[in-house]
């Protein structure tokens, strides 16, 4: 539908109304911004400070860091399991409810049990807390309440208290499943940061995304081989250069001695520039006008390399030799953008 032909959207709020809700979005939006700054507050710099003994149970954590919570909790739970596991440490997510129905087979004594609930009392995970325990794995408590059941059960308590819920009527968790999502990036940071978890590493778990594609993908991937190389040798003609320009479609051909090995490309624009100045081509060879030392990739650089090289020496063609030189490959930007490296 054009967007002349759009409905007009109905007129819910009345000004009043629609500053009564923009007023409510000001203070929502405050109050999960102090609650954060709290927490930030809360860490100190001491050896023995919560968070850095939470760090010290995940970083010696032998098996996986189990994330575990029930209602809106559960919601920051399974988030902060997918966090950790995506930057370096091993998570999962269990329900707690469910925990007591099998899933608490997924824990082992090697694990770690980050336990989330704010009121500290959520019967599904005090349940499962004694056997957690009993069995001989660690439990870290992240609750709003320094003296709830679970968080004297831990090892490690994490205060995660807010003044207020954002909520008018002060009763939707708002504000404190902001914090305690916070407090979970917050330690998926810094164990992060911990392991030596890199760019590297971060591709390795996102091959799917752009950054995984621009540091997994190497020339060799994308490059154009065997018969798709546009070359010719030193001796032709141009005009049998610019056949092979025609034949391979990548506005340029590499030009090689008799080892294979590049000494010389010809491009598209060179052919422009060529015809303002030489109306005769039939008298020229090849090496009269190619570009001596072309530049060259290896292929098993990254193709993000080729990219950088591409827009340093602002050309749209590389040539890729191996290491005794030997002309192996060739790559045109358009291959690089097809595959998404840019």
């Amino acid at each position: 539908m054009s967007l002349t032909h759009a409905k007009t959207l109905p007129t819910v709020f009345d000004t009043v109304a629609a500053q009564r809700a923009l007023q409510l979005a000001r203070t929502t939006l405050q109050i999960e911004a102090d609650a954060i700054v709290g927490l930030k507050d809360r860490i100190t710099d001491r050896a023995d400070d919560p968070f850095a003994r939470a760090i010290g149970l995940l970083l010696a954590c032998n098996g996986r860091v189990v994330v575990s919570g029930i209602g809106k909790s559960g919601h920051i739970a399974r988030k902060i399991a997918s966090t950790l596991a995506s930057t370096g440490t091993p998570a999962l997510f269990v329900h707690a409810a469910e925990a007591s129905h099998g899933d608490l087979g997924m824990i082992t004594e090697s694990d770690v049990l980050i336990a989330i609930s704010n009121s500290g009392e959520a019967s599904e995970l005090l349940a499962i807390v004694p056997i957690i325990k009993r069995m001989g794995a660690h439990l870290i408590a992240m609750t709003g309440n320094d003296a709830s059941t679970l968080a004297e059960l831990a090892h490690v308590h994490l205060n995660v208290r807010v003044a207020q819920e954002a909520c008018p009527l002060n009763l939707a968790p708002t504000a404190s499943t902001t914090a305690a999502l916070a407090m979970g990036d917050a330690l998926a940071v810094a164990l992060l940061d911990a392991r030596g978890f890199g760019e590297d590493d971060f591709a390795r778990s996102h091959p799917g995304g752009a950054l995984g594609r621009r540091l997994l993908t190497h020339v060799r991937d994308v490059m154009r081989s065997g018969d798709a190389i546009p070359s010719v040798t030193v001796d032709v003609s141009l005009s049998a250069a610019l056949l092979e320009i025609t034949r391979k479609g990548m506005a340029m051909t590499a030009v090689v001695d008799a080892a294979f090995k590049p000494v010389g490309v010809f491009t598209d624009g060179d052919l422009r520039r060529l015809i303002e100045h030489v109306q005769d081509f039939t008298k020229l060879s090849i090496a009269d006008v190619m570009h001596a030392g072309p530049r060259t990739i290896g292929p098993d650089q990254l193709a993000v390399e080729a990219v950088e090289m591409m827009e340093r020496y602002r050309i749209n063609q590389l040539l890729v030799a191996d290491d005794a030189g030997r002309l192996v490959g060739a790559l045109h930007i358009h291959d690089l953008t097809r595959a998404k490296v840019i």
